[in-house]
């Protein structure tokens, strides 16, 4: 099966499902860790792919392109 492409909006709306399964007070501890460490990948996957807009949008910046 394929994978599904990363997207940004999806990985938000991913972040909000786990916290809101980790305010619950019935979430365990030993899901809430599963759940923190998810998170945490998840932000650096969109901080990474935010960055390579960054760069991106930079470079044609500097060539003087328009989006």
């Amino acid at each position: 099966m394929p994978r599904k492409k990363f997207t940004v909006e999806q990985a938000f709306e991913e972040l909000d499902a786990i916290v809101e399964e980790l305010e619950k007070e019935e979430t365990s501890i030993d899901d809430a860790l599963k759940l923190y460490t998810k998170g945490v990948k998840l932000v650096q996957k969109c901080q990474d792919s935010l960055d390579t807009i960054e760069k991106e949008l930079i470079i044609l910046d500097e060539k003087g392109e328009s989006l």
